[in-house]
């Protein structure tokens, strides 16, 4: 699959779906992307001098190095963090290597908009190492050689610059439109949902399941796969499971899903005890790179079948949820779910019942609305002249 071109061609695609009478509307434009997901680019050109690596790749041979100069438990400290791709690119390269830059999957995106190159948010780059309450990469990290090819960082929703002139003139787009920082997409789900007071959480059910709970304090610990994203002056603390939509798209179409689950009662307790994972390796509750996933065995009903894999995602989610309170994130009340699992009415009466709280779809499930609101903010911010 090439990536990159992949992302640029829907980029533009989804630039050209806005309706014309629409595009002289807008005044700024900000976008969301997987955590993660790494680009190594040419500093002066921007094109890619690595394939892409993807959010949920492992460089588990980086990870000694990384763990040799991290703080123990570090959020970096894991195989699939932003910090083991770039350190496992640059024992890998031989080329030159001084005209390298960072980024994350928004960020290059982004950089196609503005053409500002080397400019990151916060949320991005704390799989990098980024220390938020800080609000600086840390001693220990830019102490490393390959420092140099860190990004700037700034909050999400920050503008960057005016959308570059040959994209407003092809598109039809404002002259002062803006193009602001981004964020990764389970924040940017978080923002759509505007749960805005501790305790609040949302459980993001796209092709992976991800909690995010805001709380007054701030949780780290890589032994679970637990980190916290400041979100001005709290913490979105939280995780991502491999568990999800993927698995469930491994098994049922579509049309399946929507025909079995109409008739599931949620509210009769599955016996099944399944750890549904796409592929071996899980990230969080449990750190374990060689989890293999567990379906079986399979009963001869289908409806029994996906009762048993929906009940044993809502334990894994339960047990996300209790991991964050016992690492003291403030306790959890209630839950939002975005993402395409937040259209599953039976899902959601399984999870209430296992979380035992309430649990209902966000106002707004789209991740895309979240990444609205940063750019909205970002042009007040232009408004007061920030």
């Amino acid at each position: 699959m090439d990536w990159i071109r992949s992302w640029k061609s829907t980029l533009f695609l989804l630039l050209e779906d806005i309706p014309l009478h629409l595009r002289k509307l807008v005044v700024s434009i900000s976008l969301d992307g997987t955590s993660a997901t790494t680009i190594i680019v040419d500093s002066t050109t921007g094109e890619p001098l690595w394939r892409p690596l993807l959010y949920n790749e492992s460089c588990s041979d980086a990870l000694p190095t990384v763990k040799s100069i991290a703080p123990a438990n570090h959020t970096v400290c894991t195989g699939s963090s932003t910090l083991c791709k770039l350190v496992s690119w640059w024992n890998m390269v031989d080329s030159d290597k001084k005209l390298a830059t960072l980024l994350h999957q928004a960020d290059w995106l982004l950089w196609l908009l503005h053409g500002n190159l080397g400019v990151t948010d916060y949320n991005n780059a704390l799989k990098v190492g980024y220390d938020p309450e800080l609000d600086s990469y840390p001693h220990w990290l830019l102490a490393q050689p390959y420092s140099q090819f860190l990004p700037s960082v700034k909050a999400p929703g920050t503008p960057i610059g005016f959308l570059k002139e040959n994209v407003k003139t092809k598109y039809g787009f404002p002259k002062d439109c803006v193009v602001c920082t981004g964020t990764t997409d389970s924040i940017a789900a978080f923002l759509a949902a505007q749960a805005t007071q501790p305790g609040k959480a949302v459980t993001s059910l796209g092709s992976t399941l991800a909690v995010k709970l805001l709380s007054t304090s701030r949780i780290d610990d890589a032994r679970y796969g637990v980190y916290s994203h400041r979100l001005d002056d709290k913490w979105l603390v939280g995780g991502a499971s491999n568990t999800g939509g993927a698995v469930l798209r491994q098994i049922f179409t579509d049309e399946q899903l929507e025909h079995l689950s109409e008739q599931i009662d949620p509210m009769k307790t599955s016996p099944l005890d399944y750890y549904p994972l796409p592929t071996v390796g899980e990230r969080f509750p449990v750190a374990d790179p060689n989890m293999a996933p567990r379906l079986h065995p399979r009963p001869k009903s289908d409806v029994d079948y996906l009762h048993g894999i929906l009940e044993s995602i809502a334990r894994i989610e339960a047990n996300a949820y209790g991991l964050l309170k016992d690492l003291g994130a403030t306790q959890v009340e209630e839950v939002f779910t975005a993402g395409g699992g937040a259209k599953n009415a039976k899902w959601i009466k399984i999870r209430q019942r296992v979380l035992g709280l309430p649990v209902s779809p966000a106002i707004q499930t789209q991740a895309a609305y979240g990444a609205a609101l940063l750019a909205l903010k970002g042009a007040q911010q232009c408004v007061q002249g920030v």
